[in-house]
């Protein structure tokens, strides 16, 4: 078992680059199901999720090959078998190989997704959408079984503005009969990217981004190239990261738009900011005003920064609260910041922070972002060493993390039990 063992009070200094979206990626790869001929993504994040996936293509019969951050699969000797089991319980996002094989196919046999364990996730909406498509879907012994004679355009109102089913339903609809439309769509970033690489491959996509996307559907798709965009929730980590140590730190990479309600928040507290074409700087100061903080659907403050952002408001002065109203039981981290000294206490989806000094402590990651709001917290602390386990959440979102904390002046290493 690895831990992150971390000596803190150094203001982080100097740039880090970011990786490609994960958030895209999980989506991406299983889009190029779709495809007849080779897919080729650059910018890929080398994370323990992606490596998953490229098992899984595998298994279908894809030939998968790596150079750098760049994956190229060639899915025209994919077959559709059932993956009850394996490598799809591994990810919380599994549940996009069922839009893209049901889009191929026409039939899928999928396990329940895996991953994290924040809370469980629902896949309501994937299911209306799928069964708005002429699928049948069934769950049989914890696996999502899926058939349809074709699939037909329709219109789709989505109940809640879901990330997952937007892009599932995208995914299915690219290869139906005639025209489907999603009304209430989520409106991510990452929506966009599979949207791109869905055109580029001869899908007929509009209105990726809003709350209305319009899908026209077409028999067949062909490979492309195609470079997936930044990772906002790694670039607001480091943003984060750079304010909490009181440090001057270049995030290199970015679209400065997907961060806006991070920046303002930052912003507000008293943050130094400046924006770049494709970088921001962050720039520290000794003390911080507290502030209230709402979690929401984009292009409201991302839920995913939601638990880095409470061990930067344990820095503030005063009281702030931190409400979540995406996902209402993703505080599992704030048991280990009190155990590091933080003064937070939960009330339904909010918690109330006050701020002042963390002490070093042994703490575990219950989930991805919330081993990101440790680490953060461990490189407050100006005395001892803080051990962070769980590592195999953080490796989830996070890749190159030691080495681009070490460049930014950051004590920190693994070390093996």
């Amino acid at each position: 078992m690895e831990k992150l063992m971390i000596t803190g009070g150094r203001p982080l200094q100097g740039t880090v680059s970011i990786s490609g979206a994960k958030n895209s990626a999980i989506a991406l790869i299983p889009a190029a199901i779709l495809a007849e001929s080779e897919v080729i993504l650059d910018n890929l994040p080398l994370l323990s999720d992606v490596a998953v996936y490229s098992e899984i293509l595998e298994e279908l019969g894809a030939a998968v090959a790596w150079e750098g951050s760049q994956m190229r699969i060639d899915p025209s000797s994919i077959k559709s078998i059932p993956m009850p089991n394996g490598p799809v319980k591994k990810l919380r996002a599994s549940y996009y190989m069922m839009g893209a094989m049901l889009g191929r196919f026409k039939e899928a046999i999928i396990g329940l997704p895996g991953g994290c364990n924040f809370e469980p996730r629902p896949i309501d909406q994937h299911i209306k959408g799928f069964e708005a498509l002429g699928a049948t879907v069934t769950n049989e012994h914890g696996a999502i079984h899926l058939h349809a004679k074709e699939l037909r355009g329709t219109k789709i109102y989505l109940d809640v503005s879901s990330v997952g089913a937007t892009i599932n339903i995208m995914l299915a609809a690219a290869r139906a009969k005639g025209a489907t439309i999603i009304e209430n769509a989520a409106k991510e970033p990452e929506i966009i990217d599979v949207a791109t690489l869905l055109n580029s491959m001869g899908a007929i996509i509009k209105g990726a981004g809003t709350e209305t996307i319009r899908i026209e559907g077409v028999s067949e798709l062909h490979g492309c190239r195609h470079s997936i965009i930044p990772d906002r929730i790694q670039a607001g980590t480091y943003m984060i990261a750079a304010a909490a140590t009181r440090g001057n730190v270049l995030i290199d990479n970015v679209i400065p738009k997907h961060m806006e309600a991070l920046t303002a928040k930052m912003q507000e507290m008293g943050i130094g900011i400046e924006e770049y074409d494709e970088s921001i700087r962050v720039l520290g100061s000794s003390s911080y005003e507290h502030v209230d903080v709402k979690a929401l659907v984009y292009p409201g403050f991302a839920t995913d920064l939601q638990s880095p952002m409470t061990s930067l408001l344990t820095q503030a002065q005063g009281v702030s609260v931190l409400s979540d109203f995406v996902y209402s039981n993703r505080f599992k981290h704030v048991p280990e910041l009190v155990r590091m000294g933080a003064k937070i206490r939960v009330e339904g989806r909010s918690a109330i922070i006050e701020g002042g000094k963390l002490n070093a402590a042994k703490v575990k990651a219950a989930d991805l972002r919330a081993g990101a709001a440790l680490v953060i917290a461990g490189l407050t602390v100006s005395e001892g060493v803080t051990e962070v386990s769980g590592v195999e959440y953080i490796d989830r979102g996070y890749d190159h993390l030691v080495s681009n904390l070490r460049l930014l002046g950051a004590d920190v290493w693994r070390q093996t039990e």
